[in-house]
């Protein structure tokens, strides 16, 4: 059967494994992220292991049904791919050793690998699965032109338990590239307010702003009662909306204790978007303080501003606001956006009321004169 050559791209070589990579494929297997998200290396990891390992790859490659890989950088080893091949179709599988992560090695070999599949083994189809919230494998799928299809509930078994995972695909004739933006979190700051990723310190926080009759009057769908588990369901919720490119959430914490003070996003995008909705909510103890006038404004010129600059390049944002809610459209007002609209009848509120939305909006081209004065980022 075929033996794939080396192969490489100038950065990475993938190889086929020798005797002598033994200690590092043990060094591997017995990194805690591996551990944690592989599903059939042994734990714990012993040297037997990783020899037994060699012998099934090549007994695999001599039956067609699977190519193991090592990826070199440098000419040092610092991961593994495979491809367990079924008929016109294979899944892949990796993983990368600890020094060798954040720096793009596993994109690149995954690339030569799937050119290999399908111009040597004449493949059709591969597919990816991981389990969910492995999301350092979602990113190396994804910068590979991989489309998520979606979660499956106990897709994976990992050692003889049932996890949710994630499956995705990539067509022969398919482009190696993203297909879809992957929305990152950046850190945005103006005087003594931080705007960060979320984490769990956030959970306590989050509970007591979703609890607070105000929050609930103004946001109907959020859960009642709301418990700890919500706040951490709804933080587990935000990467995914970053990976598809739909929405990305902020926390508003002061810059100096780095408590929590509102949750910002910009919502409702989707690939080719011109304008994104910016929604919000403020820890009753921030509230009437400026912090969430602040979070729009530095959210709206990250929104506006072109890319090369490090912004997202779109056209407008927008708000929408219940009639009756004064508190928030004086957030609005406040940031600079102009008032552009009514849509009537809109949403149903918890008390059974059905509230008419003000929409207000800002271009791009506005920005500078509605921020002219030096106080508008401060």
């Amino acid at each position: 059967m075929q033996r794939p050559s080396p192969l490489s791209d100038g950065v990475v070589v993938l190889r086929p494994p020798v005797r002598q990579d033994v200690d590092h494929i043990v060094g591997w297997c017995r990194d805690e992220e591996v551990v944690r998200w592989t599903t059939e290396v042994p734990v714990p990891y012993q040297r037997h292991h990783a020899e037994e390992y060699l012998v099934k790859a090549e007994r695999a490659r001599q039956a067609g049904t699977g190519y193991s890989l090592v990826i070199e950088t440098a000419g040092q080893p610092v991961g593994q791919l495979g491809l367990r091949v079924e008929g016109s179709g294979a899944e892949v599988g990796f993983l990368l050793g600890p020094g060798a992560r954040g720096r793009g090695l596993m994109s690149r070999g995954l690339r030569l690998l799937l050119g290999w599949a399908f111009d040597d083994l004449g493949l059709e189809v591969v597919h990816w699965r991981a389990i969910v919230g492995n999301w350092a494998s979602r990113r190396v799928a994804w910068a590979c032109g991989f489309q998520v299809e979606g979660r499956v509930r106990g897709l994976v078994d990992q050692r003889g338990t049932r996890k949710d995972g994630w499956i995705g695909s990539l067509r022969a004739g398919d482009p190696m590239r993203p297909a879809t933006t992957w929305l990152d979190v950046p850190r945005l700051q103006a005087g003594h307010l931080r705007l960060r990723k979320n984490d769990v310190r956030d959970v306590v926080r989050i509970v007591e702003a979703c609890r607070d009759p105000d929050t609930q009057r103004w946001l109907p769908d959020l859960p009642r009662p709301y418990t700890f588990e919500d706040a951490v369901a709804y933080l587990e919720s935000l990467p995914e909306a970053n990976a598809t490119g739909e929405a990305v959430y902020w926390a508003v914490a002061d810059a100096d204790d780095d408590t929590l003070l509102a949750q910002i996003g910009l919502m409702g995008m989707r690939q080719g978007s011109r304008s994104a909705e910016i929604g919000y909510w403020s820890h009753p103890d921030a509230r009437g303080s400026g912090v969430v006038t602040t979070a729009v404004r530095l959210v709206a010129r990250h929104a506006l501003l072109p890319t090369e600059d490090g912004g997202l390049g779109l056209a407008r944002v927008q708000l929408r606001v219940a009639r009756g809610n004064e508190a928030s459209a004086r957030v609005a007002e406040k940031a600079g956006f102009t008032a552009s609209g009514v849509d009537r009848q809109a949403e149903r509120l918890r008390d059974g009321s059905v509230r008419d939305f003000l929409r207000y909006d800002l271009l791009v081209d506005e920005m500078e004169q509605a921020w002219a004065h030096p106080s508008a980022l401060r």
